[in-house]
């Protein structure tokens, strides 16, 4: 028998799908998490009836002490190979049966599926499959979140049918239509037109957590929290573009007793953020189980923060970036501006008073803004009805000299 552990989501399945493809019957695979991995692993090495068994790790790293365990393994001369993709897991180079690698040599990232895939090309345990390498393609892409950059949306596709289908009938279907027709690999119709419902409830989904994230501060990153079970990467993802400047998106799955992390921001690694809590991942997207202690600092340090707003998104008057100033304000009903300083420079106010720092782009004004008091930009309606009182003059006459009025009229920043 070929025994094979292997992560719960759809990098992990490809593996699990490689095995079978490769090792038929004798393969057997173990969906794991981190929550249950190294017990797994543990209880499977030590039964002196598996001594003489194939034992594959991918895409999860056990712990130091499973890790001693499987070196012992490794010294008496029996099976074991462990291959990842995580920078978290690199230290398992060290090791003969250890292949971590993050990116090829091409600078193009990794996936479990693929160094698997790869591995066993290389040790012609199996045979090459046209279909299977545009399979293992997408999910390469997906789990590296690739297909953004390149718009493949057919990657994105395969995760959300993965999520859709139970993982058994997912499997089922993948293995037959990958050895049936190894020419090519796609979705069928009805595939996609199930597919097409499931975007508009993940866009819902994210109209909805957008306006639930709480924002507070970590080990001096600016992170948004919010509670979610599902559509964990799109969510992230698309929250981090909403709020961007917040360092990173936590997204807290109470039921499940799990965490995930991501970000956009290159110069933020949410892997070694993930580290504190046992978990890790990739440098923008990873996860961990939830401990006392996270359960203490993203839930109870947080419940009676206000949730953040996201930004006006139609507004024709009070628009970012703007040569008569922008508009903010937050939950307690303070406004800001940020006013141009010349020369491309900006400046803050914020309730009457100035902010001593002079910034050089609007993005790092609003930042400040947005970082220290919780602010989002305001709708036209609101912030034109406080300019028209301040200038005492009708709404509608204002709305059709904006430009004018704005320019001719230094108004006073307290009273807008």
């Amino acid at each position: 028998m070929v025994k094979i552990f292997t992560d719960i989501d759809l990098d992990g399945l490809g593996c699990g799908l490689i095995a079978k493809i490769a090792f038929g019957e004798k393969a057997n695979v173990f969906y794991s998490s981190y929550r249950n991995l190294n017990q797994r692993v543990d209880s499977f090495i030590s039964h002196p009836g598996n001594n003489h068994e194939d034992v594959y790790i991918t895409d999860l790293a056990v712990n130091e002490v499973i890790e001693k365990k499987l070196e012992e393994r490794f010294q008496h001369g029996r099976h074991i190979q462990m291959i990842d993709h995580h920078v978290t897991a690199m230290h398992f180079n060290q090791y003969k049966w250890g292949k971590v690698l993050p990116e090829y040599e091409n600078g193009k990232k990794t996936c479990a599926t693929s160094l698997f895939y790869d591995f066993l090309i290389e040790q012609e345990m199996m045979d090459r499959n046209h279909a299977l390498e545009e399979f293992i393609e997408l999910v390469r892409q997906y789990d590296t979140w690739e297909w953004d950059e390149n718009n493949n949306v057919a990657a994105k596709r395969l995760n959300d049918l993965f999520y859709i289908m139970n993982r058994e009938q997912f499997e089922e279907e993948m293995l037959k239509r990958l050895t049936e027709n190894k020419d090519s690999f796609r979705l069928t119709d009805t595939e996609n037109m199930i597919l097409d419902i499931e975007e508009q409830k993940i866009n819902r989904y994210i109209h909805s957590k957008s306006r639930q994230i709480v924002q507070t501060i970590v080990d001096d990153y600016f992170v948004g929290i919010v509670h979610a079970e599902q559509y964990l990467s799109e969510l992230g993802n698309a929250l981090n573009n909403i709020y961007p400047h917040l360092d990173m998106i936590v997204l807290m799955n109470v039921s499940g007793k799990k965490m995930g992390f991501r970000t956009i921001h290159e110069e933020v690694n949410v892997a070694e953020f993930a580290q504190k809590y046992g978990g890790g991942g990739h440098p923008k997207a990873s996860g961990s189980e939830m401990t006392k202690e996270a359960f203490e600092t993203f839930i109870v340090n947080v419940f009676d923060l206000s949730p953040l707003k996201p930004d006006a998104d139609r507004n024709e008057y009070n628009v970012k970036d703007s040569l008569f100033g922008t508009s903010y304000q937050n939950q307690s009903g303070e406004n800001s501006y940020i006013l141009p300083a010349g020369e491309g420079t900006f400046y803050v106010v914020h309730n009457g008073e100035r902010a001593n720092e002079i910034f050089s782009n609007f993005q790092a004004a609003e930042h400040y803004i947005k970082r220290n008091y919780s602010s989002w930009l305001r709708q036209d309606q609101e912030y034109l009805k406080q300019v028209s009182s301040s200038l005492r003059v009708p709404l509608e006459e204002l709305k059709e000299n904006y430009i004018e009025m704005i320019s001719n009229h230094l108004i006073d920043i307290e009273s807008r």
